[in-house]
């Protein structure tokens, strides 16, 4: 049954070339037989894996998920613990490690910083892709990369915009970094820094259900960068008040991403889902043909 129906596609192909052919296109029937083969004949599509970042959880992701769904895609969602780069790092490259076959990571904000260390080494992953993200080289670091360009609303004075709560278990001096909702001097508020762009009600959804970041995570440095070996593309939001655009443009260019800006504030992956989700096709596309 299997050669019939092989042999019936065939059929539908030469029809379809004669059908050309009498409109006056010169086209080949075995160069159509080739191509339906070449392109039935590539690899698997990769499993979508997204990494949230700091003062977030998967559910930001949600916009991009539905759309990635509807193409046919595989995708998850990991929790990002929040706890370190290093811990977040390795949690996220046992995750991986379950995944049979190639894979496009996705990381936003903070998950830049994750999937930067994550995917080193890791054979099936076969694209990375940064949403309004740090790309950080070895050595860097978060407070490091926000602080190099002007323009980031989360360099002032930490009492300012932060509220820190000890955790279980906290080594000493570190807390969980929690964004304050209200304005306070010249932090514009959680709405205004974190959330700009998005719509009001959803902003303080945002706000209330926020998972905090550890302190000791902004200061611990990045290992070998996977951007080095593995191909990169990168959402720039030109509204971006978090990671400078002129920064994310700096970052980007280093890593040799493809790189789209868009006018979005650092939640592009909810305001603008439709170019984030258009980025991370054409990061899987190039995988299948990698």
């Amino acid at each position: 049954m299997r050669f019939r129906g092989t042999r019936l596609r065939k059929s539908r192909v030469l029809a379809a070339a004669c059908a050309l052919a009498f409109a006056g296109v010169a086209v080949s029937a075995t160069q159509v037989v080739a191509q339906a083969t070449t392109a039935k004949d590539h690899g698997p599509k990769p499993t979508i894996v997204l990494v949230h970042g700091a003062w977030a959880d998967a559910s930001s992701w949600n916009p991009v998920i539905s759309r990635l769904q509807h193409d046919g895609y595989t995708v998850a969602a990991p929790p990002n613990p929040l706890r370190g780069v290093d811990y977040d790092a390795q949690t996220l490259k046992n995750y991986l490690a379950t995944i049979q076959g190639p894979v496009v990571l996705v990381g936003h904000s903070y998950g830049g910083m994750v999937i930067t260390n994550a995917a080193a080494g890791n054979p099936n992953v076969k694209a990375l892709v940064y949403d309004d993200a740090y790309i950080p080289a070895k050595g860097e670091t978060v407070f490091q990369i926000n602080a190099a360009k002007p323009g980031s609303c989360v360099t002032a004075d930490p009492s300012t915009f932060l509220s820190l709560v000890q955790y279980p278990g906290s080594p000493q001096g570190d807390y969980d970094a929690y964004l304050k909702i209200a304005p306070n001097g010249a932090y514009q508020g959680f709405a205004d820094c974190f959330a700009n762009g998005v719509p009001s009600a959803q902003a303080r959804l945002l706000a209330a259900g926020q998972r905090p970041f550890a302190v000791s995570a902004g200061s611990e440095p990045s290992g070998t960068p996977a951007w080095q070996t593995i191909p990169s593309w990168a959402v720039v939001g030109t509204a971006d008040h978090v990671i400078p655009p002129a920064e994310q443009s700096a970052m980007a260019t280093r890593a040799g991403a493809h790189i789209t800006k868009v006018n979005a504030g650092h939640l592009s992956l909810i305001t603008r889902p439709g170019v984030v989700t258009d980025v991370i096709l054409d990061a899987a596309r190039a995988a299948v043909r990698s």
